[in-house]
C-alpha cells in the first residue's frame, strides 16, 4: 500500500491506527525540477573535506568523487531491495547542460584537477528523463515496474540527451577524459534501439571496467528482486564484448551480485556459482542480503510473504545457510572450499565436487602425504 501510494501525482495519504494513535504517511513532494536542481548545483561548494580532517590526513574517499558530477535525481529501476524510490522518488529529473558544463569548467580551474572527470552519473547513470510521458499527468503505474521483469511497452528508452551532454563535456578545454563510474542500467541500455550511446560508452567513457548489477542468474530469484531476467544480461554482455573487440578495447565488467535474497534457495546459489564458473567470472566482492527499512525485500524477509501477491516466499534467515550461499559466489577461493563442499552436499550436487572441467571444487584430501625422509648416505 505504501509503495502504491508513493507518487507525487496520484499518491494519497496512508493512515494506520496503532493503539490510540495514528501513523500518517503523506504522499511525497514533487521532485526538484531542472531549474531547482541547477540552483542547488551552483551553490559555492568547495569540493574539499571539512578542515577538521586536515590534521588526520584528509578523507581518502574524497579523491574518487571530488571531480564527479551528479546530473540526475530519482530512479525508476524498481529494485525491490533498494530504498532509492523512497529517498528520491521514481520520477527522474535532471540538470541542464549549461549547469553541468559550468561545473566541469570549474574543475579545470581547480589546482588538483588532472583532466579526468571521474563520473557523470547519479542513482543510475543512464537515466536522464522520466520513463514515459504518461506519468507527468497520471503518475507512475501502481501495479507494475518500468523495467522488470521486462521493459514496459511505453518505456521511453532514449540516450540522445545524455550522449549529447557527454560529447559537450569531452570538448571542454583541459578535460582529457570523461568517465561513467555510476552503475549503468543495462536493460534500459538494451531497450534503446539506437546503438550510438552504447558505442560511445565503450569508446570513450569506461575507465577499465564498467559497473553493472545483474545480481543473480536464476529468473525466479530475479523476479523476487525486481530485476530483469538473465537473458537480457546475456545479450548485453555479448554486445559489450563485441564492441570492445570492434574498437580494440580490453575493458571488463564488474557485476554486482547478491546472495540470500528472499526467494533464493541453496540450489539457486549453486546454479549461480555454475554460471559464474562457466563465464569465467571471479567476484572479489559480493553482497549478502540484509534488510533495510521500507523495502519490499525487507517485508519479504520479516514476513515470509511477497506483499505484491500475498504468497509465501522462502527466506534464508539462518546464519550458516547465508554463509553457505555467500561462499558459493566465491567458489574459487581456497578459504571458501569447505563451505562450498558442504553447500554442494546439502544441495545434492556432489557432481560438482571432483576433477572434471564442470566441477566447482576438488574433494578434500583425507590422507596426508607421507613426509619425505632424507636418505642416509652410505659409510
Amino acid at each position: 500500500l505504501q509503495y502504491d501510494e508513493h507518487d507525487p501525482v496520484r499518491g494519497r495519504a496512508v493512515i494506520q491506527q496503532h493503539g490510540d494513535r495514528y501513523l500518517i504517511v503523506n504522499p511525497p513532494a514533487y521532485p526538484l525540477n531542472t531549474k531547482e536542481l541547477d540552483f542547488v548545483a551552483q551553490l559555492p561548494f568547495t569540493r574539499e573535506a571539512h578542515p577538521m580532517y586536515d590534521n588526520k590526513g584528509g578523507v581518502p574517499a574524497l579523491e574518487e568523487v571530488q571531480f564527479s558530477v551528479i546530473h540526475n535525481r530519482g530512479c525508476f529501476g524498481g529494485c525491490n531491495f533498494c530504498s532509492l524510490a523512497f529517498h528520491q522518488g521514481r520520477m527522474v529529473t535532471s540538470r541542464s547542460h549549461a549547469s553541468i558544463i559550468k561545473e566541469v569548467e570549474g574543475f579545470v580551474k581547480h589546482p588538483q584537477f588532472k583532466g579526468y572527470v571521474h563520473d557523470v552519473g547519479g542513482p543510475t547513470a543512464n537515466f536522464r528523463h522520466v520513463s514515459c510521458k504518461k506519468q507527468l499527468k497520471a503518475g507512475l503505474c501502481a501495479d507494475r515496474n518500468c523495467l522488470s521483469p521486462a521493459a514496459c511497452p511505453n518505456l521511453d528508452a532514449d540516450h540522445k540527451d545524455y550522449l549529447t551532454l557527454l560529447r559537450k563535456l569531452r570538448e571542454i578545454e583541459g578535460v582529457k577524459k570523461v568517465f561513467i563510474r555510476s552503475g549503468i542500467r543495462f536493460d534500459y541500455l538494451m531497450a534503446d534501439k539506437n546503438g550510438e550511446f552504447f558505442a560511445d560508452l565503450v569508446k570513450h567513457h569506461i575507465s577499465g571496467q564498467l559497473k553493472v548489477a545483474p545480481e543473480h542468474c536464476v529468473n525466479t530469484v530475479l523476479d523476487f528482486m525486481g530485476k530483469p531476467h538473465n537473458e537480457i544480461y546475456e545479450r548485453f554482455t555479448e554486445k559489450y564484448k563485441r564492441l570492445n573487440k570492434e574498437y580494440g578495447k580490453n575493458q571488463f565488467l564488474v557485476p554486482y551480485l547478491m546472495s540470500s535474497h528472499p526467494g533464493s534457495r541453496l540450489e539457486d546459489a549453486v546454479r549461480l556459482a555454475e554460471y559464474l564458473k562457466k563465464n569465467n567470472i571471479h567476484p572479489e566482492q559480493v553482497q549478502d542480503f540484509y534488510p533495510t527499512p521500507g523495502t519490499l525485500s525487507t517485508c519479504m524477509y520479516y514476513t515470509g510473504i511477497d506483499p505484491r501477491t500475498g504468497k509465501s516466499v522462502y527466506v534464508p534467515r539462518d546464519y550458516h545457510e547465508k554463509e553457505l550461499q555467500r561462499a558459493l559466489l566465491q567458489w574459487y577461493r581456497p578459504d571458501k572450499k569447505r563451505l562450498v563442499i558442504e553447500a554442494l552436499k546439502k544441495a545434492g550436487r556432489e557432481d560438482l565436487i571432483g576433477y572434471s572441467k564442470h566441477c566447482l571444487v576438488r574433494p578434500e584430501s583425507t590422507q596426508r602425504k607421507p613426509k619425505k625422509t632424507k636418505k642416509t648416505p652410505p659409510h
